[in-house]
C-alpha cells in the first residue's frame, strides 16, 4: 500500500514538474515555439559600420569600440537556411557601458529599444524575432542618444534560435584570423579546364567589370598560373592599378628572408611600371601600373611563360586598353628553380579590404585561349567554380559564379546576397570559332 501511495506521489511531482517547465517554456517563448540552441554572434567578425572606408575604426576584433558619432550605425550578419524565431540579448561580459544611453536595434523594419545605464550589472534583453524567410539576416544597431561621450562597446550578441545551429551561418571566432577574413568575405575562382600534357606557352583572357561593380578593394584576377597571378584592382577612389606577380620558390610573408639565389630576377618592365618585392600572402617580385580602367570596358590580358635552360622559367605579362588602343608590357620576371610551361589556368574574385566585405561585386570574364609552344591556340570553354575556405567552411555564403549570356564566366561575391553556387560546379560555354588576332612577333620584349 505504501508502495502505491509513493508511486503516485512521484507521478503527480513529475506531472507538476513537466506542467511548470512547459509553462516556463511557453512564456520564454510566447509562441510555444522552443528554443533549441543559444549561440554568440561575435561582432568583430559579423558587423560592418555606415561611416565610409578609412574614416574610422569603430570595429577592431573587440567588436563595436569608441563608438561616439550619434551619425554611424553598425550592420551585423548572419544567414539562416530556414525561417526561425530569434531572441536577442546582450551578457553583461560583452558590455562597456558609459552613463546612460538609448540603442534601436532592427531588422526586417521591426525595430525594438533598448536603455542602458552603467549602474545596471544583468544582461539586457533586445528583444524577439520572427524571421519568415530563409537567407541572411541584417540586424541594425542604431544609436538613439547618449549623456556620456561614448555609446556602448559591444562584444557580441547572445542569440536563442528555434532552429539548429547547423542551419546559422556566420564567422564564429577568430581563430586563423577569421574575423579579417571573414569580413572580408570568401573569395571565388574559376579554374579552366586546359590539358595538362601539353606545353602550354600562351594564356589569354578578357575581363569586363560592370558598371556599379568597381568596389573599392576588389582585385579582378584575370590569368592566374601556378606561380603567380595577372589582373587590376580597384585600390581607392582615385587609383587603380594592372598588377603582375610572380611567388619566390622560397616560402615565406617576408620578403627580406628570401636567399639572393630564390628570388624572383626582373628582366624589363614597361613604361611607368612599378616594381618591387610583396609579401604577407606568401613573397615574391611584383610589377604594376596605375591605369584608370573604366567599368564597364573589356581588356585583354596575356601571358607568357617559358622555361629557360638554367632550371628557371620566365613569365612576362601584356595588357590590351581599349582606350589606347595597343599592347602594353607590364613586366617579365624570371623565376628560379622552375622549369615549367604554364600550369593551372585560372581566374579569381577577392575583397582585400576587410571594411568592404558588406558590398557586393561582380565580373566577367569572356574569350579565354591558351596556345602550346609549337604556336597552336585553343579556345577554353568550361570552367570549375570554387571558393576560399571561408566559403567551404560556412562562415560565409554570399559567393556564386557560373554563365552568363551563354557567352561569359562570371564571379560575385560579398554583400550578403541569398542564392549561392554550389562550389565544384563545372560550366561550359559554347566555343565562339573566332580565332584571336594577336601578332605575337609585335609585342614589346617578344
Amino acid at each position: 500500500m505504501k508502495n502505491k501511495i509513493f508511486a503516485k506521489l512521484v507521478a503527480i511531482t513529475l506531472l507538476i514538474s513537466l506542467t511548470s517547465w512547459s509553462d516556463r517554456s511557453s512564456a520564454i517563448n510566447e509562441d510555444n515555439s522552443k528554443m533549441i540552441i543559444e549561440f554568440s554572434l561575435p561582432l568583430g567578425g559579423n558587423a560592418f559600420s555606415s561611416i565610409p572606408l578609412g574614416e574610422v575604426e569603430t570595429i577592431t576584433k573587440n567588436g563595436i569600440e569608441k563608438w561616439t558619432n550619434s551619425e554611424e550605425y553598425f550592420t551585423a550578419y548572419f544567414r539562416i537556411s530556414e525561417p526561425g524565431v530569434f531572441q536577442f540579448s546582450i551578457d553583461k561580459e560583452s558590455l562597456v557601458v558609459l552613463g546612460k544611453s538609448t540603442l534601436e536595434f532592427t531588422i526586417n523594419n521591426e525595430s525594438k529599444r533598448v536603455e542602458f545605464n552603467d549602474t545596471k550589472k544583468d544582461s539586457y534583453q533586445i528583444g524577439r524575432w520572427e524571421i519568415k524567410e530563409a537567407g541572411y539576416v541584417a540586424l541594425k544597431i542604431k544609436g538613439i542618444s547618449k549623456n556620456k561621450s561614448n555609446f556602448p562597446a559591444i562584444s557580441k550578441l547572445t542569440i536563442n534560435s528555434s532552429i539548429a545551429k547547423d542551419k546559422i551561418a556566420f564567422v564564429q571566432n577568430n581563430e586563423g584570423s577569421f574575423y579579417h577574413w571573414g569580413r572580408r568575405g570568401p573569395s571565388v575562382h574559376l579554374s579552366y579546364q586546359v590539358p595538362v600534357d601539353k606545353n602550354i606557352e600562351w594564356y589569354y583572357n578578357e575581363v569586363t567589370v560592370p558598371k556599379g561593380q568597381d568596389i573599392i578593394g576588389s582585385y579582378y584576377m584575370a590569368n592566374g598560373f601556378a606561380e603567380g597571378y595577372f589582373g587590376m584592382q580597384v585600390n581607392s577612389g582615385k587609383e587603380r592599378r594592372i598588377l603582375f606577380s610572380v611567388w619566390s620558390p622560397f616560402v615565406t610573408d617576408d620578403p627580406k628572408s628570401i636567399p639572393e639565389s630564390k628570388k624572383i630576377k626582373l628582366l624589363k618592365k614597361g613604361s611607368d611600371v612599378k616594381t618591387g618585392e610583396f609579401g604577407n600572402e606568401g613573397s615574391g617580385g611584383q610589377s604594376y601600373l596605375k591605369y584608370n580602367w573604366i567599368a564597364g570596358n573589356t581588356y585583354k590580358f596575356l601571358l607568357r611563360g617559358t622555361p629557360q635552360n638554367d632550371n628557371s622559367t620566365t613569365y612576362t605579362a601584356y595588357f590590351f586598353a581599349p582606350e589606347l588602343n595597343k599592347w602594353q608590357l607590364i613586366a617579365s620576371f624570371n623565376r628560379p628553380e622552375t622549369s615549367t610551361f604554364l600550369k593551372r589556368f585560372h581566374s579569381f574574385l577577392e575583397n582585400f579590404s576587410p571594411e568592404q566585405g558588406n558590398m557586393s561585386r561582380e565580373v566577367l570574364f569572356k574569350n579565354q585561349w591558351y596556345c602550346d609552344d609549337t604556336g597552336n591556340w585553343t579556345e577554353a570553354n568550361s570552367a570549375k567554380f570554387t571558393t576560399d575556405n571561408t566559403g567551404t567552411i560556412g562562415y560565409r555564403m554570399d559567393y556564386s559564379g557560373g554563365l552568363l549570356n551563354n557567352d561569359s564566366f562570371y564571379l560575385k561575391n560579398g554583400g550578403f546576397f541569398n542564392n549561392f553556387t554550389k562550389t565544384q560546379s563545372v560550366f561550359t560555354r559554347p566555343l565562339s570559332d573566332k580565332k584571336l588576332d594577336i601578332n605575337l612577333k609585335n609585342l614589346p620584349l617578344n
